[in-house]
């Protein structure tokens, strides 16, 4: 069945640097919003960075990072591959947590896990020295 799954997770120290990525099968991920989230033990899930249904996702309006992550994260496409990837970099030890990629309908994407239907099942990123 259609389906995104995330890799790329692992264990990095601070300052360190991890690329993630979501890739779907059995559907075009261009055609859909994605979102990255993450959620700690104990923590509501948070939404990272977004990018908007590729038809429009050809320029900075296009996608949206959370304040915390701003400057250290890249959200980007690679159609060919049907893959969203996830840059981070100069992690921090608040950065640990579950990864998870989702995709969604809404024509701009949002921060909001509520505004995404189809969910994978998360990669692990933990920041320690």
């Amino acid at each position: 069945q259609a389906q995104v799954v995330e890799s790329g997770g692992g264990l990095v120290q601070p300052g360190g640097s991890l690329r993630l990525s979501c890739k779907a099968s059995l559907f075009t991920l261009d055609s859909y919003a994605v979102g990255w989230f993450r959620q700690a033990p104990g923590k509501e899930r948070e939404g990272v960075s977004c990018i908007s249904h590729g038809g429009i996702s050809h320029g900075e309006g296009s996608t949206a990072y959370a304040d915390s992550v701003k400057g250290r994260f890249t959200i980007s496409r690679d159609s060919a591959e049907n893959t969203v990837y996830l840059q981070m970099d100069s992690l921090k030890p608040e950065d640990t947590a579950v990864y998870y990629c989702a995709a969604g309908t809404k024509w701009i994407a949002t921060l909001r896990p509520d505004d995404y239907d189809l969910w994978g099942q998360g990669t692990q990123v933990t920041v320690s020295s």
